[in-house]
């Protein structure tokens, strides 16, 4: 049964993690957003799936986010503890360090919990839940900010296109009017292209790439601007090749959206390499929950802001050397987690090894004769 003491350290500790974990959440849904915004821009990206996008994003990265701050908020809470004397008058109350364990590392147990769903099976799903957006997006001109009886951006294309009239799949569409601008040849003018057609349809490629409208009986107009030499053509089927919905990135990690059971069970790097990541970072929760524990004591005249760069300097360190570990693993070197639990176990031993010279008493010094 938990004593009042662990209740109040448990209530301080777990309200300073879940508010640094709104901070960070805010800070890192900003840097998604304006990213994701950035491929809606350049055509990667429908704005209907935006949102969806961004959240399943987020989803994602709450595995590394959400290990940063346990450590933090333990070690704002204590370091505020420790400045406001709360934590000296709890030691000369008989208070150990078995009294700061005890919270400690239940919240430790329930965070390495939520990180271990997060990067075993929420991370992994909304990777390819994202993926299918995408994939969907491709397929579907509803999907792709197409809508009857208005005009509609071509992403990535600098035009416009409208469609009369969609099926209910969005797949046919009946009248369509779509006009681009390219530019001209031979430092030319620019050439006004516009194509109407009687209906059309959208498909893709065989590799699944690759998006194409396709128009049929209808006319082609292409008119130079600034000229008289204008183009006019009739034709039967006329396809248009469409920027893809799809992720831009040129880091993408196909093994990423595998689920953990195909990737225990594959053999190539990449797959070794993720699969080491996922059964680490509920580890790298644990331990950087005990390396918050020596790191936040501090006596009340120190600078606030001191510690606070030494942790995060730490953290950083600490993430380097398990992000090498894991490149060594990319690139055939090692071929399971055992380096990166390696590196934890050693951070874990050194932290409890200096939470315990911190609280282990020291013989007086003898005076000289």
């Amino acid at each position: 049964m938990l004593s009042i003491l662990d209740r109040y350290f448990l209530r301080e500790l777990a309200q300073t993690v879940a508010a640094v974990a709104v901070v960070l959440l805010v800070i890192m849904a900003g840097s998604a957003f304006a990213r994701v915004l950035q491929q809606v821009a350049n055509g990667s990206f429908p704005a209907s799936v935006m949102f969806q996008v961004l959240g399943l994003n987020m989803l994602d990265g709450l595995s590394n986010l959400l290990p940063l701050a346990g450590f933090l908020g333990v070690f704002w809470a204590l370091g505020r503890m420790y400045r406001e004397s709360e934590m000296h008058v709890l030691a000369s109350s008989g208070m150990g360090p078995t009294g700061l364990l005890r919270p400690v590392g239940i919240l430790a147990a329930v965070l390495a919990l939520l990180v271990g769903m997060v990067s075993m099976w929420l991370g992994p799903w909304a990777a390819r839940t994202s993926d299918a957006l995408v994939a969907d997006a491709n397929r579907s001109v509803i999907a792709a900010g197409l809508d009857a009886g208005r005009f509609t951006p071509l992403p990535g294309k600098g035009g416009i296109i409208f469609v009369e009239s969609l099926s209910r799949d969005g797949s046919v569409l009946g009248n369509t009017l779509m006009v681009t601008e390219r530019p001209g040849k031979e430092n030319g003018p620019p050439v006004i292209k516009l194509v109407t057609g009687k209906g059309g349809q959208l498909y893709q490629d065989t590799s699944g790439d690759g998006r194409y409208l396709s128009l049929h009986d209808g006319w082609q107009y292409e008119v130079p601007l600034g000229a008289d030499n204008w183009r006019k053509m009739q034709y039967a089927r006329n396809d248009a090749s469409l920027s893809n919905v799809q992720s831009d990135d040129s880091d993408e990690d196909p093994a990423h959206t595998l689920d953990t059971l195909s990737l225990a069970q594959a053999t190539s790097a990449d797959a070794r390499a993720e699969f080491a990541w996922r059964v680490t970072v509920p580890l790298m929760a644990v331990v950087l929950m005990m390396l918050s524990l020596p790191m936040s004591r501090q006596s009340p005249r120190e600078p606030r802001y001191g510690r606070m760069l030494l942790a995060v300097a730490a953290f950083f360190l600490y993430f380097n050397l398990l992000a090498l570990c894991r490149s060594q693993i990319v690139k055939g070197h090692w071929h399971n987690a055992g380096p990166m639990w390696l590196v934890s176990l050693l951070v874990f031993a050194g932290a409890a090894w200096m939470f315990r010279n911190q609280y282990t008493a020291r013989a007086p010094r003898k005076g000289k004769a």
